[in-house]
């Protein structure tokens, strides 16, 4: 019988979309009508929530993206793919560490380029993932051209000019400019540069849930993009201390858990 409920279990959520695959689909993006693409935030910021201090131990994720966010069949989101979880004992804040793991375009730079790893990793993941729910395209998309081909410093440098609903999926249907508006400055907050000026998931959640919360003006961005990370590797990881290959923006770095 158990044997059936996991195998039940592992053909239905085989079965279900993820966000990804929505997103890049013009056709099926459609389907993602704003209030299906707020429950899709509020749901992952639950999510994250439970993990970074609900659990019963505390989880990084250390890979949150949209192709990790898998779908039920009423768009509930459901965060997937755990190889690269690290667990953090209870009264720890940070680590430090030499395996790097993690997906170009949502690792929080500190991260990358020096093994800091905290729940504020999660926070700007979950970051570059509200703003491309918003946005309906990649965090680093060479196609748009130089000004756009990096999400956030181009949200940043619209919100700078009072213009970040210009970021808003063309095609998004149903929503609500100040919904919007939140979602893109909250998104700019959690991939704030000051690692401890992000805030945690629990204030996240309070933001998404409340019409009264008054958010705080984002403070600059982290240094993003292909370019920075390629020039990070060839900088400071090439070394026998930090074997970490180069790679595409659409590929995950080493696998390997410490």
């Amino acid at each position: 019988m158990e044997k059936q409920y996991t195998e039940h279990r592992r053909t239905a959520l085989l079965s279900e979309p993820a966000l990804n695959r929505l997103l890049s689909d013009r056709e099926k993006r459609v389907q993602l009508d704003w209030p299906k693409r707020y429950q899709i935030i509020l749901g992952l910021a639950r999510g994250l929530l439970y993990l970074h201090e609900e659990s019963p131990v505390k989880i990084i994720h250390r890979d949150i993206k949209a192709s990790n966010v898998l779908l039920d069949e009423k768009l509930n989101p459901k965060i997937s793919d755990f190889g690269m979880a690290r667990l953090f004992l209870e009264d720890a804040t940070h680590v430090n560490t030499f395996r790097i793991s993690g997906t170009y375009g949502y690792m929080a730079p500190e991260y990358a380029m020096n093994g800091y790893l905290s729940t504020k990793t999660d926070v700007f993941s979950f970051g570059m993932l509200v703003l491309e729910i918003v946005s309906g395209r990649k965090n680093i998309d060479r196609h748009l051209g130089d000004e756009k081909v990096d999400l956030l410093n181009y949200t940043w440098k619209l919100s700078e000019e009072g213009r970040s609903l210009e970021i808003v999926d063309p095609g998004l249907s149903g929503w609500d400019a100040g919904e919007v508006a939140m979602c893109v400055q909250l998104g700019l907050l959690c991939c704030q540069a000051v690692v401890s000026d992000r805030p945690d998931m629990y204030s996240v959640h309070l933001m998404l849930s409340s019409d009264s919360f008054t958010l705080p003006k984002p403070g600059k961005p982290a240094v993003h993009g292909r370019f920075f990370f390629e020039k990070t590797i060839r900088r400071s990881y090439v070394s026998k201390r930090n074997p970490v290959r180069r790679y595409n923006s659409d590929t995950q770095m080493g696998r390997s858990r410490h």
